[in-house]
């Protein structure tokens, strides 16, 4: 994974941290902000917004997650819900995972969810 992509299922994906520095080398001067929506202490839902100027809203991405649904969501539901609010606002800012919205994180984490389930 040292050029920022992992292989799932035979396709390659990129990391939303590869995609994030790929972003602000391009765009140094643009913002992002993430925000928490809701955390009831089971769902958490993030929703994360880019633009190149301020004001100038070009981008959003949503995510949620379920505390405990998957390995890591047992402990770092919080960052991984943010993580893919980020990947998937970059992805809809034009930095999408080889074609795809999903990022390697987030196709990692479906893939881990999948086997949990499996084993519960």
């Amino acid at each position: 994974m040292s050029d920022g992509f992992i292989k799932i299922h035979g396709k390659d994906y990129e990391t939303v941290a590869h995609r994030l520095a790929r972003f602000r080398v391009e765009h140094p001067t643009a913002w992002l902000e993430s925000k928490l929506v809701k955390d009831d202490g089971n769902v958490i839902i993030f929703r994360t917004a880019i633009g190149f100027e301020a004001g100038e809203l070009i981008a959003t991405g949503h995510a949620e997650e379920v505390r405990g649904s998957s390995n890591i969501n047992k402990t770092s539901a919080l960052e991984n819900c943010e993580t893919s609010a980020i990947g998937r606002a970059l992805a809809a800012a034009g930095y999408e995972s080889g074609g795809s919205i999903a990022s390697a994180d987030e196709v990692e984490v479906a893939v881990a969810r999948q086997a949990y389930e499996k084993t519960t």
